[in-house]
């Protein structure tokens, strides 16, 4: 096991080859992968994207240097803003999103809000 320190004084820690931002989230993990042997889970994901606002780019046109027209081009004015998870997996047939929490940001609880009004998903924190 290898422990870590970053900002928020949360301790990275490799579990079986696998890095986790916190020792609760190993934790966490290792619980569910025991309730997913149980059979009280199933389909255990971690680090699960969700977009809640997609990238915003303009179309613009491009000509090579004998004046030919080529494809058109694209440039990203705002890139997307998305929500990882820490864990997803399925109980009782619905989905059920988990992020373990030690310290609430702003960008967090604004993202957990963005979840439920474009996703319809209540992020389960533990």
């Amino acid at each position: 096991m290898r422990i870590n320190y970053n900002k928020y004084h949360s301790k990275k820690t490799t579990v079986n080859g696998i890095e986790f931002d916190s020792r609760k989230e190993s934790r966490r993990y290792q619980d569910l992968l025991l309730l997913e042997r149980a059979g009280a889970i199933q389909d255990l994901q971690r680090q699960v994207k969700f977009v809640l606002i997609p990238a915003q780019c303009e179309t613009f046109e491009r000509y090579g240097k004998n004046g030919q027209k080529l494809q058109d081009g694209q440039r990203t004015l705002e890139r997307e803003c998305s929500y990882v998870a820490d864990f997803v997996y399925q109980m009782d047939g619905e989905m059920v999103v988990e992020d373990t929490k030690g310290f609430r940001t702003n960008d967090y609880i604004i993202k957990r809000k963005l979840m439920l009004y474009i996703h319809g998903i209540r992020v389960k924190e533990v």
